[in-house]
């Protein structure tokens, strides 16, 4: 049952993905979508030329945009930028947020001592403030074999929508994204940037994104953590088929790198719900084989081995303090991203 559950198993059918040329031309249309307000933006007409680049429409359709438009995402943890934004930054500097005390230093600017402590205690101090700081954002995307699983819309489709949707929103906010899609090895990677011309660069290395191979999310994971020393949120979305250790051991390199981890687990209604019925030959596509049988008479095995992989995975992200949502492919974009992003927020307020 192990080895079943590791593959995604699905009826035999055969998949070809065209390939696409882009051209940066669009790349203002693209700026439009991004900068139009919502009302204006659920009327903006893109029309996409021959061989042009990424129709936006395809990833962020104007409803969703439209309903998305207000959300916000924040760091969990303390970041690191270089401008001012709103997001805290381990730095002291000139924002109005009040952080602590420490004692006078010849050099120190006269003006930030607090007069009303050295009136009690007849020493000086100087206030120090949280300095507010750009939040930068790396989007890891899982393009291995697997992900072309659906019923529907397929994984790799509905986690290409995920990190438009989060790129959207945090440019809008002026932070920086990039995105890296990946399976055994890394194949296309947008570097972060905040600059108009982003938004296009990551639609564009989506549309390119041809599902294929095996997923080694450890090797992945574990470069991400040694090349990132500047810390901020690392954003995985997948459907988290790969030795569930080494998984963990790199998300918690990760965290132990000081950064914010958030998991988009993106699964099929049928990999939850395994709903099959008559006699059925599945395909592994991660060189998993195949079987033919009735699944009806693997059912129950089946939903208890993907309810301990689903408790486990949640038990192991709570542990880590890493944000973890199980992500129907069936269920509206916009929904889950409130829905994840409200709580999170709920969350950070509690906190503080």
């Amino acid at each position: 049952m192990a080895s079943f559950l590791n593959s995604v198993l699905q009826p035999s059918a055969p998949i070809e993905a065209a390939g696409v040329a882009f051209e940066h031309a669009t790349s203002g249309a693209v700026r439009d979508f991004l900068n139009a307000a919502p009302e204006t933006r659920l009327r903006l007409r893109y029309t996409p030329r021959a061989m042009a680049g990424p129709d936006p429409r395809r990833y962020l359709p104007a409803d969703v945009t439209a309903r998305i438009a207000r959300l916000e995402v924040e760091a969990r943890t303390v970041v690191e930028g270089f401008l001012s934004g709103m997001h805290r930054s381990p730095y002291f500097g000139q924002s109005i947020e009040f952080a602590q005390h420490r004692e006078y230093a010849p050099g120190d600017d006269t003006r930030r001592v607090d007069w009303k402590v050295w009136s009690r205690t007849d020493k000086y101090f100087v206030k120090q403030y949280e300095e507010e700081t750009n939040l930068t954002t790396s989007i890891l995307l899982d393009c291995s074999e697997s992900m072309m699983f659906g019923t529907g819309t397929s994984k790799f489709e509905y986690g290409s929508r995920i990190a438009a949707a989060l790129s959207y929103l945090l440019l809008r906010q002026h932070d920086a994204v990039g995105l890296t899609t990946f399976d055994d090895v890394i194949h296309n990677v947008v570097p972060a940037s905040s600059r108009g011309s982003q938004l296009f660069s990551i639609l564009a290395a989506l549309e390119a994104g041809k599902p294929a191979k095996k997923t080694d999310l450890f090797g992945l994971l574990r470069r991400v953590a040694d090349e990132r020393s500047q810390r901020g949120i690392i954003v995985l979305i997948s459907d988290l088929f790969a030795d569930r250790d080494s998984l963990f051991r790199g998300l918690r390199l990760l965290r132990q790198r000081g950064h914010d981890v958030m998991v988009f687990h993106v699964l099929d209604d049928q990999e939850l719900d395994f709903q099959y019925a008559g006699t059925t030959k599945f395909e592994g596509l991660e060189e998993a084989g195949e079987i033919v049988c009735d699944p009806r008479s693997l059912r129950d095995g089946y939903l208890a081995a993907m309810d301990e992989f689903l408790t486990d995975v949640r038990r192991r992200c709570a542990q880590i303090i890493i944000d973890y949502q199980t992500i129907r492919t069936s269920e509206h974009l916009d929904a889950v991203l409130r829905t994840f992003l409200h709580r999170r927020t709920a969350m950070l307020q509690k906190r503080h």
